[in-house]
């Protein structure tokens, strides 16, 4: 079964930032090469759904992830946090072996 979690925070967060968008609007978590440490995570807002992309909702907010990204994300959670350095969306991400300060940069 293939598991990607939003945290409550997050959830209420990306229910924010769609307020503002077209009506079917999600966010579009993927990952690309490179970054610091190899791969990087990707946030878009995006109101097409392709053949490839699996939808988690939580809390009536969805988040759509395609299938070749959630092989690197199996298992992960995306959360809001706002603490000293900033607030942002932070992966949670139980496969990377290695990440960079940046947050948003990893490696397997």
């Amino acid at each position: 079964m293939t598991q990607f979690a939003i945290t409550e925070s997050a959830a209420t967060q990306i229910g924010k930032i769609l307020a503002s968008e077209d009506a079917g609007a999600k966010l579009r978590v993927a990952v690309q090469g490179g970054g610091c440490s190899g791969f990087s995570y990707i946030f878009s807002i995006d109101d097409t759904q392709t053949a490839d992309d699996l939808i988690f909702t939580r809390d009536g907010i969805d988040v759509l992830v395609d299938d070749m990204s959630l092989q690197y994300m199996e298992g992960a959670e995306i959360d809001w946090v706002d603490d000293l350095i900033g607030a942002s969306f932070r992966i949670n991400n139980p496969n990377a072996t290695a990440a960079c300060g940046c947050g948003t940069s990893f490696d397997i």
